[in-house]
Formats: C-alpha cells, sequence, structure tokens
C-alpha cells in the first residue's frame, strides 16, 4: 500500500492528532506528506532504584535509538545500536530519505554490509515504525495489517548463578512456576542445559506436579558453546522424557544453523520441535521452512532485521502453514516485538525474558520514563496491544533526559 493510500484509509480521525506540519502538507489536495529523517542518536539512560535499593532482576538501563524528522515527529526505541554503526553506515544511509521507506531502506543497508550487518539497524528499524505509527496517529500492528490485539505471554527465566542452571534444584523451578501461574501467566520456558540431559526432563515431571495441566513448560536447548549440541540419540531421548510430562515444546536441540537434525527428530515425535532465532534473513527461513526444519519457526526481530522483516517471516510461515512465534526480549525493547507479534495470524504467544521475578516487576523501573500507569498490560495471561500510536510507549520526555548518560 503506498503512503497516500494508507493516510486516506485512516481518514480525518487520525488528522486531528497530526504536527501542525504534517497537516499543512496533507491539506494539499492530492498531496500525501513526504516526511524525511533528520538525524538519528543513540544514547543509553541509567533509571534509579526506589529508595535506593535496586532489585537484581530489576532493568535500570537501556540503550535508546532516537529517529527525528523534518515534520517534528520523533521515533523512540528502546534497542541500541553501536554508535560507530550509526555513524559510519546507518545515517548516511537514511539522512535526508522518505520515513516511510523502510523496505528501500533495507536493502540499501543490506547492498552494503550484507545481511549478516542488518541486524545492527533493528533499533533504527523499530525507532522508525514508531515515528511512522505516530505520524498517522496508528500503532505500528495496524500498519502491518492489525490481527490481534494481544497475545500469550509466556516467561522465560533464567536463574541467577551457573548458566546451565545445575545449581538451581528442581522445586526452586517448580515454586517459580507456581508464581507465575498465581499471578496469571500460562506459561513458562527454562533452560535444557544441565549436564546431564535427562535431569531436565526429571526437572519438567517435578514443575507440571506443582502447576498441573492446564501450564505450559517449554524447554530451550540453544546450544551457546562448543561441544554443546547433542547428538540425535540423546536429543531423541529428552524429547520422549519431555513428552512424558507433557512439555509445550523442545526448542533448538541441535545447532543453530542444523537444517536436517530437527527435522528428524520433529518427524518422530509429539512434541514441537522449535527454532530460528539466529536466523538473520528471510532465505534462512526459506531454508527452514522447504527442509521442515522446525514445527514453529522463532525469528528474533532484533537478529533478523526488525519489525518488516520479521512479518515477511511469518507470511512466508503462514504459506508453508507453520506457525511463526518470535523469539522474545525483556523490557522497553519488548515494545517493537508485541506490534509485530500482533500483526502476525500464525503467531500466538510473546516470550518475556527474565530472571525469577515476574515481568512487571522487572520492567518496573521503566515506569519513571513514561506518562502511563504500566509498561505493557498483561491481564489473564496475556500481553496486550498497547492503544497508543507507533510501538506504544507514552515517553515523558524531561524524564529521558534526566536519565540519560551518553552516547551507545
Amino acid at each position: 500500500m503506498r503512503r497516500r493510500d494508507l493516510l486516506r484509509a485512516f481518514g480525518l480521525a487520525g488528522v486531528c492528532a497530526l504536527p501542525a506540519a504534517v497537516r499543512a502538507q496533507q491539506a494539499r489536495p492530492g498531496k500525501a506528506p513526504r516526511i524525511r529523517i533528520t538525524d538519528i542518536e543513540t544514547f543509553s539512560i541509567e533509571l534509579p532504584a526506589d529508595g535506593g535499593q535496586r532489585d537484581p532482576e530489576a532493568i535500570y538501563r537501556y540503550g535508546v535509538v532516537r529517529v527525528q524528522t523534518d515534520a517534528g515527529i520523533t521515533g523512540t526505541s528502546f534497542l541500541g545500536i553501536p554508535a560507530d554503526v550509526l555513524e559510519t553506515w546507518v545515517k548516511p544511509t537514511l539522512i535526508g530519505d522518505d520515513l516511510f521507506a523502510v523496505d528501500r531502506h533495507l536493502k540499501r543497508l543490506q547492498m552494503q554490509r550484507g545481511e549478516s550487518g542488518v541486524q545492527s539497524w533493528s533499533g533504527v528499524e523499530h525507532a522508525s515504525w514508531d515515528a511512522i505509527g505516530r505520524a498517522v496517529n496508528r500503532p505500528a500492528a495496524e500498519l502491518f495489517g492489525g490481527y490481534r490485539k494481544r497475545l500469550r505471554a509466556y516467561r522465560t527465566c533464567v536463574f541467577p548463578g551457573k548458566q546451565d542452571q545445575s545449581d538451581v534444584t528442581y522445586e526452586t523451578q517448580a515454586e517459580y512456576a507456581a508464581r507465575l501461574k498465581k499471578a496469571g501467566y500460562t506459561a513458562m520456558k527454562v533452560r535444557a542445559w544441565r549436564p546431564r540431559p535427562m535431569d531436565d526432563a526429571d526437572m519438567v515431571g517435578v514443575v507440571r506436579s506443582a502447576v498441573g495441566d492446564d501450564f505450559e513448560i517449554m524447554l530451550d536447548r540453544t546450544a551457546v558453546r562448543p561441544g554443546w549440541v547433542w547428538d540425535y540419540p540423546t536429543a531423541l531421548k529428552v524429547a520422549r522424557g519431555l513428552e512424558r510430562h507433557r512439555a509445550y515444546w523442545l526448542e533448538e536441540p541441535f545447532d543453530g544453523y542444523d537444517l536436517h537434525g530437527p527435522a528428524r527428530l520433529a518427524a518422530e515425535v509429539e512434541i514441537p520441535i522449535t527454532g530460528g532465532e539466529l536466523g538473520n534473513s528471510l532465505y534462512h527461513f526459506l531454508q527452514f521452512l522447504t527442509h521442515k526444519t522446525y514445527d514453529i519457526v522463532q525469528p528474533d526481530t532484533r537478529i533478523c532485521g526488525g519489525m518488516w522483516i520479521a512479518r515477511k517471516i511469518s507470511l512466508l510461515a503462514e504459506a508453508f502453514g507453520v506457525p511463526c512465534i518470535q523469539h522474545g526480549t525483556s523490557g522497553l525493547a519488548l515494545a517493537g516485538y508485541i506490534q509485530a507479534g500482533c500483526a502476525m495470524p500464525n503467531c500466538e504467544w510473546q516470550e518475556i525474558i527474565g530472571g525469577p521475578n515476574l515481568p512487571e516487576e522487572q520492567w518496573a523501573p521503566a515506569l519513571k520514563i513514561l506518562k502511563t500507569p504500566h509498561v505493557f498490560k498483561v491481564e489473564g495471561g496475556y500481553v496486550h496491544l498497547p492503544e497508543l500510536p507507533g510501538l506504544g510507549l507514552d515517553i515523558h520526555e524531561e524524564a529521558l533526559k534526566e536519565y540519560r548518560i551518553g552516547r551507545g
């Protein structure tokens, strides 16, 4: 859809909320406003703790990206970008160009840096969609076609201590799952990294006993160290063990770029085999889909190149009849993920990553820079699409300036 058609579709209701510079352009018969990017900046903010006492699992520091335009509209994201990448690559490519030309920006950046470099600009892409949404006074999800107003939320809990979680007792994980359920959440994902693989299957049995059958338990193997990739017999044994305890899925039991191992396992077990968070192009996901690598593909909008590419991946997966459930993040960075997910017909869940606290506790410090009484509305196990335009964060500008600590 062209920008002119997009703006007309939203009608006069959105016009009244637009900045004066945009309304003046739009008032000319047959002319759609042409909004150009005038500057892009990145910096960090450090939020204070209430009473000086920090919650070790809360988020107090964010990287910020802001896209400024000649219409007086500023888009903001809380996905940082390296300052050198911004100055030497992104700004020279985007400044002076049309804010709405997101796909063109992406292709120009791909030509310069290739697919592997695209993930560096994701914070700018998110901020651009925030600005575009503000320009037409609609949530970004609706600009992508809009499908749903909420997503089922699941908490991925990484306990402090050893990376492999071998120092965390099964009972501790079960107690946390019960706490999540009491707070209204209906699912939790944990790492399947213990040195003895079947220990994680046994852990699911303990958690299942604590939360009952109406709570979903996902397992994430995602091998991040050399030598951590399971061989096929181990993966099959663990998957069978997880099935006995009615686990919801097993994520990336093999190398993240292995096309054939997950497909073989998925064909042999009932539990869904999921993955794809390391994919950074449509080509990667086309390979996953044509090889039937995963039952569910999981792009990460930070890694794959942004919300627009994540939406393209979901459409590609839809054509293959495969669910597309985004890999998640935490805190204010979730804003773009929620918008993209709510525009995907084949996306049911939103992952919220953190430690052994509630998501609301994790992002509570961010309320200091927002005008709203909550960061994201979570209710009845769902995270709701904000009704505000763009990425849905109503930022308190003076507070953002107060807590700014520098560039990058």
